[in-house]
């Protein structure tokens, strides 16, 4: 249909309102790639058919394509959020194509008399765009987008990777009950916490005990400090990079030299809340510094053991400027959401020491404002994106 595939990917989704459906992401080979407004307007269609050309595909179109209607038509629709559209219906009429707009084509939606459609009169702002041989063939709806550009499709990626819902299970012999939550805790990253504030999982009535084991098991912080102790080989090796060299033993908590494969073995250490400062600040030393042998060590610059983990970065000179804060913001692009960033931006403006607010957003307005844009405008989209972040702020008692 599209031409030559050179790769896909898919993920089937158990809605829990309905049947499974697809999600599919196709790549093309070079000769086949969608180019121009002529190449998209073969593919796909955001228009209602001639009922006297295809009646067939005209009925399809208007059971299967047809968004809500919804806004001041039917302000009662699912798709609504505070008076809008979330997939921003009705669409502006044009009468071309439109290629490459922030990774996304604007498809002609010419203005044609509407037609009536159950109790509502529907023109081509309301058609979800679709591939006309694909539509007549399954008869059922599925909507057919091009994607331009790389930042477009990286919100397919996030999406058929996101998994399954799941749930842990553990089977064991009949009568043989022995519920232990504390192996039943997966630890899938490298821990950061500060002195005596290792998360402790417990039931209730259990705390003593369970405050008891913590003390005799080491976390795989802590056991990287004892390595740092016993093996010079590890002294030149970060925190986390250290899981490419070592194995850690959960039997023993003790990090255990690699006798094979780590070339591709990746360390990670959790995301921190700027609200958690000194675990943040924390966060920042062990991406940078190697051979800790204690949190004492790791607060020790130059010979000074400074009182705070801000402090010590201070001293090293990672808080110069705002540099911190456009090196999380572009951290945190490569994985989260533009909403997932906004939330980021408004709590490093309102619990950070900010020097230029300003520049800050300048730097990073594109992936700060990357889902209004395409929801609305380039000229709009950030506008949107600053109110979300004034309201965020709000909820903390600030403002921008």
């Amino acid at each position: 249909i599209f031409g030559t595939v050179l790769a896909y990917i898919y993920v089937i989704e158990f809605q829990k309102r309905g049947l499974p459906h697809a999600h599919i992401l196709l790549t093309l080979d070079s000769e086949s790639k969608i180019r121009t407004k002529d190449d998209i307007d073969k593919f796909v269609s955001a228009e209602l058919p001639d009922p006297c050309t295809d009646l067939r595909l005209f009925q399809i179109v208007t059971k299967c394509m047809v968004h809500g209607p919804c806004g001041t038509i039917n302000i009662n629709s699912p798709c609504m959020r505070d008076g809008q559209c979330c997939k921003s219906f009705p669409k502006q009429f044009k009468d071309d194509t439109e290629e490459n707009v922030n990774g996304y084509p604007i498809y002609r939606r010419r203005a044609t008399e509407p037609v009536q459609v159950g109790k509502y009169s529907i023109d081509n702002r309301w058609v979800v765009p679709y591939n006309p041989w694909l539509l007549k063939k399954i008869n059922a709806h599925i909507n057919v987008e091009v994607y331009a550009s790389v930042k477009s499709v990286k919100y397919l990626y996030k999406y058929v990777y996101k998994g399954h819902d799941a749930a842990s299970v553990k089977i064991q012999k009949e009568g043989a009950l022995d519920h232990d939550e504390i192996l039943s805790f997966v630890e899938v990253r490298l821990a950061v916490h500060l002195p005596q504030q290792q998360p402790i999982v417990y039931q209730d009535g259990q705390e003593a005990q369970a405050i008891e084991r913590a003390a005799l098991r080491k976390t795989t912080l802590t056991s990287w400090f004892e390595l740092n102790k016993n093996d010079p080989s590890a002294h030149n090796i970060s925190y986390s990079d250290i899981p490419q060299y070592y194995v850690f033993d959960k039997s023993t908590t003790n990090w255990k030299k690699r006798q094979r494969g780590g070339q591709n073995v990746i360390g990670r250490l959790p995301v921190v809340s700027i609200l958690d400062s000194e675990r943040y600040y924390l966060r920042m030393l062990l991406l940078r510094k190697s051979g800790a042998i204690s949190f004492d060590d790791i607060l020790t610059v130059n010979g000074l053991r400074c009182i705070t983990f801000q402090q010590a970065c201070q001293e090293y000179g990672l808080l110069r400027g705002d540099q911190q804060w456009h090196d999380a913001l572009n951290e945190a692009a490569q994985f989260q959401s533009p909403r997932q960033l906004r939330m980021l931006f408004a709590m490093i403006c309102g619990f950070g020491e900010v020097e230029d607010v300003p520049d800050l957003w300048v730097q990073h307005q594109v992936s700060l404002c990357e889902d209004f844009v395409h929801r609305y405008s380039e000229q709009t989209g950030p506008h949107y994106a600053l109110a979300d972040i004034e309201e965020l702020l709000t909820s903390y008692n600030l403002s921008l």
